[in-house]
């Protein structure tokens, strides 16, 4: 269970980082630095590249785009049940606070699914070199 807090916290990370609605992300701060690219500028973006790749690589290996589909329509319904019973309500920033939420829970499933299914089912996932997952 903590395996898969930490892996929704770093995939939380990411994704603000990238991007958020308050104005202070690394998209904003390119923008705002555009065309003076700083070294930290540079670093910062070639850090975040290597955790994007490293998520997606992660999430297309073990859930496959059908798994990706399935995830993003199990988290984008359950998102809807949470604005039809008005747990949430609907205004610019909330829809993107919570659409940055359900990427990184999409994130955070394609880290964790070889141990989830291990899990729930017993079984042990082989990779194409027979390496176990």
């Amino acid at each position: 269970m903590f395996g898969l807090l930490l892996r929704f916290i770093m995939a939380l990370v990411l994704v603000f980082a990238t991007w958020n609605p308050s104005g202070y992300s690394y998209i904003h701060w390119l923008l705002q630095a555009w065309p003076g690219i700083s070294a930290y500028l540079a670093f910062s973006g070639v850090v975040l590249l290597i955790g994007w790749v490293l998520f997606l690589h992660a999430t297309l290996e073990s859930l496959g785009l059908l798994g990706i589909v399935l995830a993003a329509a199990f988290f984008g319904t359950l998102t809807w049940v949470f604005f039809d019973q008005g747990w949430i309500t609907a205004n610019n920033d909330i829809v993107s606070y919570v659409s940055l939420i359900v990427l990184a829970a999409i994130l955070t499933v394609g880290m964790a699914w070889s141990h989830i299914w291990r899990r729930l089912s017993g079984q042990v996932e082989i990779d194409e070199d027979g390496r176990d997952r």
